[in-house]
C-alpha cells in the first residue's frame, strides 16, 4: 500500500513540475492568462499530493500498535475497552 501511495505522489509532483516547465516555457508565448491559470493549478496539487501521501487506508492499523510504555498501553485499552479488570 505503501508503494501505491508513493507512486500517486511522485506522479502528481511531476504533473505539477510538467505544468509549471509548460506554462511559461511553451504556453506563455500564445495566452498568458492560460499560463497564469496552469500555474494556480500547479500550486494545488502540492498540498493534495501530501494528502495521499500521508493518508492511511483501513488496513493500516497504526493507531492499534502499543506504544511501548505498558502502563500508558493498559490504560489505553481499558479505555477502549479490551481488558476489563
Amino acid at each position: 500500500m505503501y508503494a501505491r501511495r508513493r507512486h500517486v505522489y511522485f506522479t502528481m509532483m511531476g504533473a505539477c513540475l510538467a505544468l509549471f516547465v509548460l506554462a511559461w516555457g511553451v504556453v506563455r508565448l500564445w495566452s498568458i492568462p492560460v499560463a497564469v491559470g496552469m500555474c494556480v493549478v500547479a500550486m494545488l496539487i502540492p498540498p493534495v499530493a501530501a494528502m495521499v501521501a500521508n493518508r492511511r487506508g483501513p488496513e493500516d492499523r497504526w493507531w492499534d500498535d502499543p506504544s511501548g510504555d505498558p502502563k500508558s498501553d493498559e490504560w489505553w485499552d481499558e479505555l477502549d475497552g479490551k481488558r476489563r479488570r
